[in-house]
């Protein structure tokens, strides 16, 4: 299939040298030169012009004033531009059911990648590959029939594609407001430390990255402050769970300690064998009214106060609320931007509104749990009218891969 072609590609993927010369130059402008001029010289200077360019004349531009390349250049298999641009966004995994797809610069559509010639090494090198790199911990491929390739596919079966363990089933009490959680029912949840005191929940996305809130990240600047406590529902979980040290901390560049957007950052452990939940795939439909599960560590329990470095985790079913609703005047009066989503329990006052920030929104669809938000403002209890906020999680994926990818 047109997949297989590619992905053979990516295990000899070499960058291109750039050009000195006009006869050299990949840039897909044509230039025509008056008699007389020295045109090595004129073919140098505009080959630097070029590299520097932000615009390209029937191309397409890397990025980042780095030049341009042909147009069927992108997503060719083969590295053109400086920093990778040209093949940084060309594979995805699409649905629930993990399809695997290539761009194609022909269609301009994205393509599903055929079973046909499909190969075990192929798999890994995608999954090896961005944007997965530094999340794989399995490659698994499969093979699905697909109805709508009789097209392109010989055998009408297409692949898809796991690169991380993010399947683990879930044994919750699937309590309709909140209560607390059962031991092992939210593997991926964590809590962030500090001096042994809780201050934030997380998530687990691979087994040696968590998303958290930017805001908590800013806490200390020291990685080193920081202990990752997964398995945690009950103050004396500490110590019967061991301590996970955290070796890098980064969050957004561009959060906004006002409005909070941009609240999300991704902390590095040196080591885990948590199991992660899923990232969401292109294709989920993640919009109102849909039904959706929120845990956080709540500072009450029940009747019971606890200390705020011993709370309890607290689950509760919820519900996505349309943003225009939530932006109402008797709710954040259009406090809430389109990187966000809002949710409110099925029943006001659970303990689910007693909870810290960080903590993971997900979504169970077709045998997966669904990372699609993260928690940036708790459902107020004091104010019914304000429901929770999130960051939606599709729309910092391309920072979490870049960041995974380039953090060393």
């Amino acid at each position: 299939g047109q997949g297989t072609t590619y992905f053979a590609r990516l295990s000899h993927h070499t960058t291109k040298q750039k050009c000195h010369i006009m006869s050299q130059c990949r840039s897909p402008l044509k230039l025509t030169y008056s008699v007389g001029l020295n045109t090595h010289l004129m073919k140098s200077l505009l080959c630097a012009f070029l590299a520097d360019s932000s615009t390209c004349v029937h191309g397409t531009p890397c990025g980042g004033h780095t030049g341009c390349v042909w147009e069927s250049q992108w997503c060719d298999g083969v590295v053109d531009c400086p920093a990778g641009q040209d093949e940084a966004h060309c594979v995805r995994l699409h649905g629930t059911s993990f399809l695997l797809q290539i761009f194609s610069t022909q269609t301009k559509q994205w393509r599903t990648v055929c079973s046909h010639g499909w190969t075990a090494q192929l798999g890994q090198a995608s999954c090896t590959n961005a944007p997965f790199k530094n999340m794989t911990t399995h490659c698994i491929s499969t093979f699905v029939f697909c109805t709508f390739c009789s097209n392109y596919c010989p055998n009408n079966t297409v692949v898809t594609l796991r690169c991380t363990d993010c399947t683990g089933g879930v044994n919750s009490s699937r309590a309709s407001r909140g209560q607390q959680a059962s031991l092992g029912a939210w593997p991926w949840q964590v809590s962030l430390q500090l001096a042994g005191s809780h201050r934030c929940g997380g998530a687990i996305i691979s087994p040696n990255w968590i998303v958290t809130a930017a805001h908590c990240a800013h806490m200390t600047s020291n990685p080193g402050d920081w202990s990752v406590y997964a398995g945690l529902v009950e103050p004396l979980g500490i110590h019967f769970n061991p301590a996970h040290a955290v070796g890098h901390v980064v969050a957004h560049e561009r959060f906004d300690r006002v409005t909070y957007r941009n609240d999300i950052a991704l902390m590095r452990l040196t080591s885990s064998n948590i199991g992660p939940v899923c990232l969401p795939n292109v294709g989920l439909n993640i919009s109102a009214p849909l039904n959706v599960w929120t845990t956080g560590y709540a500072l009450t329990h029940l009747l019971i106060c606890c200390a705020s470095d011993s709370p309890y985790l607290v689950e509760a079913q919820v519900s996505l609320v349309d943003v225009a609703g939530c932006n109402s005047s008797t709710a954040y009066k259009g406090l809430i931007s389109k990187e966000m989503l809002c949710s409110k329990g099925a029943q006001t006052g659970s303990d689910a509104c007693k909870t810290d920030s960080g903590g993971p929104l997900v979504w169970q669809r077709d045998g997966s749990w669904w990372l699609v938000g993260e928690n940036i403002w708790p459902e107020s209890c004091i104010d019914l009218n304000k429901p929770g906020v999130y960051n939606n999680i599709t729309y910092f994926l391309d920072w979490i891969y870049h960041q995974m990818k380039v953090t060393k």
